[in-house]
């Protein structure tokens, strides 16, 4: 007989559907206590419909929750939450205008004689959840808005904590984090767990599974396609449970040799946040950048593509040296700029596919005032072919795509002003790992086929697999240049890290 003595959570058969669509069929596993369960998946698998049938969002059409040996039926995230499931979404829930301690014990403020708020009893039980999460230097009194993206986040976690919580569920906890700020988040879920907390870990970043946890769930098309122990299984065969079939590789190899050079940068400066900066990027090369947040790598690409202006140096394309000052200058010497957040600067997601794409194009492709809608969806059916967008048409609206696929949208509109130079800042920055292996697959063809790119990554791993020269910027500088043999992680790491002395 099973024991289930250890076991915290149990979902069976969990089955869900929207609008006649199964998102989510017969889905089964255990959470035991003190237990880090990695849930992994492409987007679109299902896994966001589990986290919010287990949160109390959605109620399930058929399949059961059951919590320390007892079933449950949660009829709103509040009752959830009462019982001691707890969710920190990816899009953070807290309120800018109030203070730590008022987000940690919104909605169940102590109280004093039944009904009034114990603000002494709120600060004080505040101080004790975040010193718990060794928060010591986070201020009770302080307006959340003042706070830092990292620093919301350990508040939204300490406000799951504030009551009983025995799961604790956490959703794409580090996508908007710097390293630093990721490896202290590690070692809140590490102290939480040795307190037996037990965690459903939700995340595209391969590195921080095999870190934390103990057990890995896979969710492909709402199925669960299986549940491993997580010293039973590697990368590779994660990714191949995910998408359904082999990759081959994350990180393809180079096919050919370089070209001569054709962005020659020299000496730029923008006066606030990189200088002297200078390197060579060539002809079927993938030049990577490497650098923490706030090192200056976003800067430099907007100033090469005309987004910010340069105070000094100069800029050489084939040789010849340009003046950029706005985008278009830039596309109409063939650089073309996948920006970083592709939700406010690379989309329109509420406009179609077709007219996404030819958003960066327009001015060559429209007669007059005239936009060829014909010969917009010709072209978005071609790139959806091309470069493998999973969408049900042409004219369907971006932000009904999944993250890669939208990613997918970014790179073809960019593709269509025919590039010879592509910068790619974050290039698969909240993507599933399937679409990022073909984010990697199609980079690596565009080089193989003459395209020279420049590429910015927070992910040590995708820099150091990606590029066939690694440049470390450090406080807006250029600190090395590495080739592909040199570019260890110990050797980037350690420049990207160092402590930057201040001239007095």
């Amino acid at each position: 007989m099973k024991d289930d003595s250890a076991l915290t959570l149990r979902i069976e058969n969990a089955t869900k559907s929207f609008a006649g669509v199964t998102v989510l069929n017969d889905v089964s596993f255990d959470l035991k206590k003190g237990e880090v369960h990695a849930l992994l998946g492409e987007n679109g698998a299902g896994k966001s419909t589990l986290i919010k049938i287990l949160s109390g969002v959605h109620l399930p059409d058929r399949g059961k929750i059951i919590l320390e040996n007892r079933e449950h039926v949660f009829n709103s995230p509040k009752d959830a939450f009462k019982n001691g499931i707890a969710t920190v979404y990816q899009e953070l829930l807290v309120f800018p205008e109030l203070t730590v301690a008022e987000n940690i014990f919104l909605g169940h403020t102590p109280k004093r004689h039944g009904f009034l708020i114990d603000w002494k009893k709120i600060k004080s039980d505040a101080r004790k959840i975040l010193d718990n999460l060794d928060s010591h230097d986070l201020d009770v009194d302080a307006r959340v808005g003042s706070l830092s993206v990292a620093n919301r986040q350990r508040v939204e976690i300490a406000k799951a904590l504030s009551q009983k919580t025995k799961v604790l569920i956490m959703d794409e906890p580090t996508a908007a984090l710097a390293d630093t700020d990721v490896r202290r988040l590690i070692t809140v879920v590490k102290r939480l767990k040795e307190q037996g907390v037990s965690i459903l870990y939700v995340s595209h970043k391969m590195p921080e599974i095999f870190e934390i946890a103990d057990k890995v769930s896979v969710l492909r098309d709402g199925n669960h396609v299986g549940t491993f122990d997580i010293l039973d299984v590697t990368e590779d065969l994660l990714v191949s449970k995910m998408v359904g079939r082999s990759v081959d590789k994350l990180y393809p190899s180079s096919k050919g040799s370089h070209g001569t050079p054709i962005l020659e940068v020299s000496d730029l400066s923008d006066g606030v946040r990189f200088s002297n900066a200078s390197f060579i990027l060539h002809r079927g090369e993938i030049l990577g950048i490497a650098g923490v947040v706030g090192s200056g790598r976003s800067e430099l690409a907007q100033t090469i593509f005309g987004i910010n202006s340069s105070k000094s140096g100069s800029i050489k394309v084939d040789g010849r040296k340009v003046l950029i000052k706005k985008p278009r200058d830039a596309r109409n010497l063939g650089i073309a700029y996948i920006p970083e957040d592709r939700g406010t600067q690379g989309l329109v997601k509420e406009m179609k596919i077709s007219q996404n794409i030819s958003m960066a194009n327009l001015d060559r492709e429209a007669r007059g005032i005239l936009i060829l809608s014909q010969q917009e969806i010709l072209n978005a059916m071609n790139a959806i072919k091309k470069i493998g967008i999973r969408a049900r048409s042409a004219v369907q609206v971006v932000r009904q795509l999944s993250g890669g696929n939208q990613q997918k949208v970014v790179v073809a509109k960019w593709l269509q002003t025919e590039p010879r130079i592509l910068v790619m800042d974050e290039p698969t920055r909240g993507i599933d790992v399937g679409a990022k292996a073909e984010i990697h697959a199609l980079m690596r063809d565009l080089a193989d086929q003459g395209m020279a790119i420049l590429m910015i990554s927070s992910e040590l791993p995708e820099v150091l697999g990606m590029s066939d020269r690694v440049l470390v910027m450090n406080a807006g500088q250029i600190k090395a240049e590495f080739s592909k043999d040199q570019a260890t992680p110990e050797n980037v790491g350690a420049i990207m890290t160092e402590k930057v002395e201040e001239v007095a």
